[in-house]
């Protein structure tokens, strides 16, 4: 009876053994160049349409998992001056220790000729060298996602010679030389397509190839010519102890994909990657530049890492002389308090604090009692509730905190979410409002720029997905953008008190609602600062004092 029962175990094992061997198929083998006989090394060998794959190592070897895998699925090798590979994966199961022969491509060389005997240099790309947006990179990362590869578009009018390819490091830590792809390619349905390089471009980084913050490929012998939308590529292709990190702009779109899945768009912010170009100089210089940014969502928003370092250094914000906590209902409310005279509230805009008006504090504070406020669930200010944020909770805190200073009447300058909070106090309490000043503000979410729009929807999701319990307050603040407020034409008419609306002439903030704002208060008057964007208090801050002593003290 107990061999009995021993058997059937046996015959179960057995069973489940060759079930999970049928499954879990882990194929090894050899890329190899047929026509030199040698091993291609660090090729990219995954699924089509699937975010799977493996790198081989520089001997040509790899091994991949084809466990759970379509199929009919093809299983795709592409390399640079070879013939691309595919193979379905039912007949690449079949054998085990497998050598895969790439053929060379013939190569066309066809003589250029350029009419003009001087050519325009030009830098096209994203220049940021910020170290506050980054992207980074960590084999620590899941392997799908650490081999992932990353691109930003260009648009060449003209017909253009790549000469230098520049990635802008913020920080580097590596235990050894990290290997890293270049590739360059051809546009198709807004999205990169295919290879247009001859050879591979491969580099091993070290930290002493990066000077000051930018690592410069010299790719001029590549022979590189471009014209129309194509994309620059970066991919990391073999682990390595540490971690390095891009510099990022905001409002850029990137695009992203793992092995031979297909390419999204990160809407989010896009990695620093730029080049160098040759023009031909017939080339219509201003198009060729506008063009090559690729996406323009970035002239909205400037490069301010300047102005946040600044401000961290500043000591606003964080001044245990000035600093003060009110206790509220699901909130302790920081603010800090500046100077002496009639009271100015400065409010500032999402996700920001206090710091962000280091260069309004010392000047304003001159003439004025300046109370400058951490926002709930922003800066040193709580949410303990699980409630969404509105302007109007916004408006009755700093009526709260007014009271408890036993201020009955303010002045408010607002900065974009602070601006709009403004709005709302002079709504709800026009008794306790003296004048407004409201930069950057919006009545309701249709007066955002839609590319902003949709860069936040593309970030709540981010958000939502990832569901981290630290990221509440994140994803709260993004949602307010998103959902409020809701001010109407009509609600704007019954504003009394004098508001001065002040905006950028690249704001975020749609030209012709930022002058209805002004247009449907009674007692409005309205600028548009010029070469501004929505960071007048950072990018605009001498412009911006004055006009703002001028109009409290009219």
């Amino acid at each position: 009876m107990q061999q009995t029962y021993i058997m059937k175990k046996l015959n179960t094992l057995f069973f489940v053994l060759a079930a999970y061997s049928f499954h879990a198929q882990v194929i090894s083998g050899t890329v190899i160049s047929k026509n030199e006989n040698q091993p291609v090394p660090y090729v990219k060998i995954g699924i089509e349409k699937e975010n799977a794959g493996t790198v081989s190592d520089e001997k040509g070897n790899f091994s991949i998992d084809l466990s759970g895998l379509d199929a009919s699925r093809k299983l795709r090798i592409e390399v640079p001056g070879y013939e691309p590979y595919a193979e379905t994966v039912q007949n690449f199961r079949k054998q085990d220790r497998r050598q895969i022969f790439l053929r060379e491509k013939v190569k066309n060389i066809k003589e250029v000729n350029i009419k003009v005997k001087k050519l325009v240099d030009k830098n096209w790309g994203v220049n940021t060298k910020t170290k506050s947006v980054l992207y980074s990179v960590n084999s620590k990362f899941k392997k799908e996602d650490f081999l992932g590869e990353t691109a930003l578009e260009f648009n060449a009018s003209k017909r253009s010679k790549i000469k230098n390819i520049n990635l802008n490091i913020a920080s580097y830590t590596s235990d050894r030389p990290v290997l890293m792809r270049y590739s360059i390619y051809s546009e198709k349905n807004g999205f990169p397509n295919e290879n247009i390089l001859d050879e591979e471009i491969t580099v091993e980084l070290t930290q002493d190839m990066i000077k000051d913050g930018t690592y410069t490929l010299d790719v001029n012998e590549h022979n590189i010519w471009v014209q129309g939308k194509f994309f620059v590529g970066i991919q990391f292709l073999k682990e390595f102890d540490g971690k390095i990190n891009i510099s990022a702009a905001l409002f850029r779109t990137g695009f992203m994909r793992k092995f031979y899945g297909d390419w999204h768009k990160m809407t989010l912010a896009a990695p620093a990657i730029n080049i160098d170009v040759k023009v031909d100089k017939s080339a219509k210089n201003s198009k060729d530049e506008a063009a090559a940014l690729g996406d323009d969502l970035e002239g909205l928003v400037s490069d301010v890492s300047q102005y946040q370092a600044a401000s961290e250094n500043s000591g606003y914000g964080k001044n245990e002389s000035s600093g003060s906590y009110i206790e509220l209902k699901d909130t302790k409310l920081y603010y800090e308090t500046y100077g002496e005279g009639e009271p100015l509230f400065l409010l500032h805009g999402n996700s920001g604090s206090i710091k962000d008006f280091y260069q309004q504090i010392p000047v304003l504070s001159k003439q004025f009692k300046v109370i400058v406020v951490d926002t709930r669930g922003q800066g040193k200010s709580t949410d303990t509730s699980h409630r969404q944020f509105t302007y109007i909770q916004f408006a009755d805190d700093i009526k709260a905190l007014a009271d408890k200073l036993g201020l009955k009447k303010i002045n408010i300058a607002g900065w974009s979410d602070g601006g709009i909070t403004g709005l709302e106090f002079a709504l709800k309490y026009p008794e306790n409002l003296n004048k407004l000043i409201a930069i950057g503000a919006n009545a309701f979410p249709e007066g955002v720029d839609e590319r902003l729009v949709n860069h936040m929807k593309n970030q709540l999701l981010v958000l939502n997905i990832e569901n981290k319990p630290e990221k509440f307050d994140e994803r709260r603040l993004v949602m307010i953008m998103l959902k409020e407020p809701h001010i109407s034409k009509k609600d704007l008419s019954k504003i009394q008190s004098p508001v001065l609306v002040i905006a950028g002439d690249k704001d975020v903030i749609k030209q012709d609602h930022t002058e209805m704002i002004a247009k449907e208060i009674p007692n409005a008057e309205l600028k548009i600062y010029k070469d501004a964007t929505h960071m007048i208090p950072f990018e605009k801050a001498d412009e911006l004092n004055a006009d703002i002593l001028k109009f409290l003290g009219k």
